[in-house]
């Protein structure tokens, strides 16, 4: 059993190194041997620019794919040996997705996609209903619980996406550059809504990110390049 003390950090990366096309004459290499340690509470940024490798640890991390070799923990477990079913059921209740592209489920209001993590979940209609609705108001979308999608602006949807991953109450939220199809105003209004989950909610934040001004923003920055970290900036 794993002993989890305050101490203990929430994700832990150990010489991950991960490599496509294995044992093939196209062999690629695209992390090198990343170590990285995030604690509770934090709120990081993964910098680089594309091609760095950021969104390839970002899956990682997300438990959304295994590193080739190393080990990455969550919460104190090795995630390299759990079998995929235990992944899924981590993916749903200890993360949280924000991406770039919102990925909401179009014709299907605002209420309905926050609620689906839960749905997948098992809890309880009313209860998922009741929750979706405090988080829609916790975002300022309760006006637009109503509308779908193709209703709403850049920056209401990705509100309401930003709502959707706190839907499960999870340990980490990864927002994958949660700003790039918006404009700079409308961005930084995410970003404050990031530091609030932050500060209020003490969630435990990951912007992965090729903006060196929104990484500022975090209290430490992670700069990665060519699948390798070259600096930490806290």
């Amino acid at each position: 059993m794993n002993i989890i003390t305050p101490d203990t950090p929430l994700l832990r990366a150990e010489n991950i190194v991960k490599t496509f096309y294995e044992g093939s004459e196209n062999e690629l290499e695209i992390l090198h041997g990343i170590n990285l340690e995030v604690k509770r509470g934090e709120f990081v940024s993964i910098v680089g620019a594309s091609g760095s490798g950021k969104s390839t640890l970002m899956n990682i991390l997300g438990l959304l794919d295994k590193p080739t070799s190393g080990n990455y923990y969550l919460n104190g477990e090795n995630m390299t040996e759990a079998p995929d079913k235990s992944m899924a059921h981590l993916r749903n209740r200890s993360i949280g997705f924000v991406f770039q592209n919102y990925n909401l489920i179009a014709r299907t209001e605002a209420l309905d996609n926050v609620e689906l993590p839960m749905l997948y979940a098992g809890i309880h209609e009313k209860e998922r209903r009741e929750r979706a609705k405090e988080l829609l108001k916790l975002v300022g979308m309760e006006d637009r619980m109503d509308h779908t999608p193709d209703t709403l602006s850049g920056g209401q949807k990705q509100r309401v996406a930003i709502a959707r991953a706190m839907a499960n109450n999870p340990d980490l939220i990864l927002a994958d550059e949660p700003t790039g199809a918006l404009d700079s105003k409308t961005g930084h209004l995410v970003m404050d809504l990031f530091h609030q989950l932050n500060e209020e909610q003490h969630k435990t934040i990951i912007l992965i990110t090729h903006s060196q001004e929104l990484a500022a923003e975090t209290t430490r920055m992670v700069h990665i390049r060519d699948g390798n970290i070259e600096e930490v900036d806290a």
